[in-house]
């Protein structure tokens, strides 16, 4: 059966992929730990569950509106006002099936044939393949690490061409943890309004910071910022609420109808019952988000300091999400049993192979100089994970 051009040119996401195959190893049996996961290991908070478990024996089973309950687009909006003082209608908030699945939505809305796409790397690895799905071209900005991994003003102003129609951004980011500063923001926000371009917020992991300062979501840069941002966020990352598997999209309402639309004819509504235990999230007691948060700053604080002790390895403090992206391009040219190292995708698979763990290729986010670790995982894992990585690089 002849497959489509499209079909052809997909690249399966590396993230799940390593993930799959981590697990696959240990239904066989293997002791491998797993740092691929972007996933929190904490179980969904209980009031959630009930919540959740409630709507099933009320019989909210059934369809709902594509884009979303009301209930919850209100929810929605009274979190978005309570965190950030930011004002949305509810024909200005779309709910998918995942900030993934919102953020395919947006692309496929706004991208036409070989409209560029600004792209900050290291990256999200659905980010570019996406735009490309939509017929689009990812123009990437590359934060180099001397750089703490960040674009300036400057790169966004010299990438600008007439074809450049969106401004992608994520931040706390995957998979660096590195975030902006207000004073950052108003600079790219100046660029962008000054070009006309449409600003799209990738702020997933906005309760997961470490820094005193508080998180500054674009919109809040001002009302004219506001109408050309479109706002992704979800419950997955806060909430641990990866499965249920619910994002939204708060922004411009044409926008938003058009989105809509789209899900009208692909998905139709997020599943009801996970709408519902949004509700709660968004709605309910928020101390088990300060709890997670405590713990993964105490892993992040262990895990840097653990690979900056490995000799070779150079590895930034991260200030948000729940990941490290650790330099390990001192290792390249080595060998090891006569297969030689020549690239993140070698010493990932070298690290599966030998100290049976696994990290993605840093080449999958737009830098093959690293290795991204997620210490959304236990503290004995995490230790144990980095006693074997060290233990297995010293062989090299």
């Amino acid at each position: 059966m002849k497959l489509s051009k499209l079909a052809k040119t997909l690249k399966p996401s590396a993230t799940l992929a390593i993930t799959a195959k981590a697990k696959e190893l240990k239904a066989q049996g293997i002791d491998v730990i797993g740092f691929g996961a972007g996933e929190p290991d904490f179980d969904t908070p209980d009031n959630i569950k009930e919540y959740a478990k409630e709507s099933i024996d009320l019989g909210f089973t059934k369809y709902t509106a594509a884009g979303g309950t009301n209930e919850l687009k209100e929810a929605i909006i009274k979190r978005t006002k309570l965190d950030y003082n930011l004002e949305y209608k509810k024909n200005e908030i779309l709910v998918g099936s995942g900030a993934k699945h919102v953020l395919y939505n947006l692309f496929q809305v706004l991208v036409d044939n070989d409209d560029e796409v600004l792209i900050p790397s290291p990256y999200w690895v659905s980010y570019p393949e996406q735009v490309k799905i939509a017929g689009g071209k990812p123009v990437i900005l590359e934060g180099l690490q001397e750089s703490g991994f960040k674009i300036s003003k400057k790169q966004i102003e010299t990438a600008i061409t007439n074809r450049t129609k969106i401004l992608v951004l994520n931040y706390p980011a995957n998979p660096t943890g590195i975030t902006y500063n207000r004073q950052e923001l108003e600079g790219f926000a100046e660029v962008a309004l000054k070009n006309n371009l449409v600003i799209i917020t990738d702020e997933i992991y906005d309760k997961i910071l470490y820094k005193d300062e508080k998180h500054t979501s674009f919109p809040q840069l001002g009302s004219d910022v506001k109408e050309k941002t479109i706002l992704v966020n979800g419950v997955s990352k806060t909430y641990s609420m990866t499965g249920w598997r619910i994002g939204y999209a708060a922004g411009n309402s044409e926008v938003i109808s058009a989105m809509n639309n789209l899900s009208g004819q692909s998905t139709s509504n997020p599943t009801s019952i996970s709408q519902k235990a949004a509700i709660e999230a968004f709605r309910g007691p928020q101390d088990a988000v300060q709890n997670m948060l405590k713990e993964f700053k105490e892993r992040r604080d262990y895990i840097t300091s653990a690979l900056n002790e490995i000799n070779g390895i150079d590895c930034v403090l991260p200030e948000g999400a729940f990941y490290v992206f650790p330099n390990i391009s001192s290792y390249f040219g080595k060998e090891h049993k006569g297969k030689k190292i020549t690239n993140s995708i070698a010493i990932s698979d070298f690290l599966l192979d030998v100290a049976k763990v696994a990290v993605v290729p840093g080449v999958e986010f737009g830098s093959d100089n690293h290795i991204r670790v997620s210490y959304a995982t236990s503290m004995s894992d995490i230790k144990e994970g980095m006693k074997r990585i060290k233990e297995s690089l010293a062989i090299l």
